[in-house]
């Protein structure tokens, strides 16, 4: 039971970690100051989340493991983030189209942390379902912005519907260790495909249907593109072990 709660506070610390990272890459390239700031902050709050949840991982584990540690020193089969998490930024539209996916879930799966008898993981969920309800609200402001905008911005996040969409029936199927520690994401859907429809009817964009979806991450099975952002984000502490600023 101890080992099955380990590996589901990873699997939480990677989601928020890999999506920062991956939002991080837009410091400085976004299309307006205002929102170049605001995807940097949302950054921010998701590397936060991951430090809290890392830093209560290796209170689990009681071996030596830092926060550090559990984020740098980890190989890709290791990671336990789902596959959405890790998909390339692309285009603004599908930047804004992930967060929205990402942001609907963590904010009804946070809501079903606060809850739990696990007293840190409910106190790690209830202070970060304050940074996820603005994620949310303004990734689908974004949504409806670029649906209901023009024929070029439409064109866009219908692209990325079609892109990112394959990658949202994971989020949906516990994996071994997400039920052996009491947690059943499948209830999550309906809510969750609520939203999405009351955001896609505002944004004039329709949501797929027989799409074959993907999943592995929750095990340690992903695409190539954890690879590279682990190439990126490990290389000071794997090539100076030890280095601290």
């Amino acid at each position: 039971m101890k080992e099955d709660l380990i590996q589901y506070t990873l699997h939480l610390a990677d989601n928020a970690l890999i999506l920062g990272q991956r939002n991080s890459e837009w410091c400085g390239h976004g299309p307006v100051l205002e929102q170049d700031i605001a995807i940097t902050n949302i950054s921010l709050d998701l590397i936060g989340q991951a430090r809290n949840f890392y830093q209560y991982a290796a209170e689990l584990k009681a071996d030596g493991s830092t926060e550090d540690s559990l984020a740098y020193l980890r190989t890709e089969r290791e990671f336990k983030n789902c596959l959405l998490a890790e998909q390339p930024n692309g285009d603004w539209a599908q930047t804004i189209l992930r967060q929205f996916l990402f942001s609907n879930y963590q904010y009804l799966l946070y809501q079903q942390l606060q809850t739990r008898k696990d007293n840190p993981l409910a106190a790690i969920a209830e202070k970060s379902l304050k940074e996820v309800t603005y994620h949310l609200r303004w990734s689908s402001e974004w949504v409806i912005r670029l649906g209901d905008g023009t024929t070029e911005s439409h064109q866009r996040i219908s692209n990325a519907v079609d892109e990112l969409w394959r990658y949202t029936g994971e989020l949906f199927i516990p994996a071994g260790y997400e039920k052996e520690a009491g947690i059943d994401t499948s209830i999550l859907k309906e809510p969750w495909l609520n939203k999405v429809k009351e955001i896609f009817d505002e944004a004039t964009l329709s949501v797929p249907s027989k799409t074959f979806m993907q999943e592995g991450g929750k095990q340690g099975r992903h695409t190539e593109q954890l690879g590279y952002i682990l190439t990126e984000l490990q290389y000071l502490q794997r090539t100076y072990p030890g280095c601290e600023w």
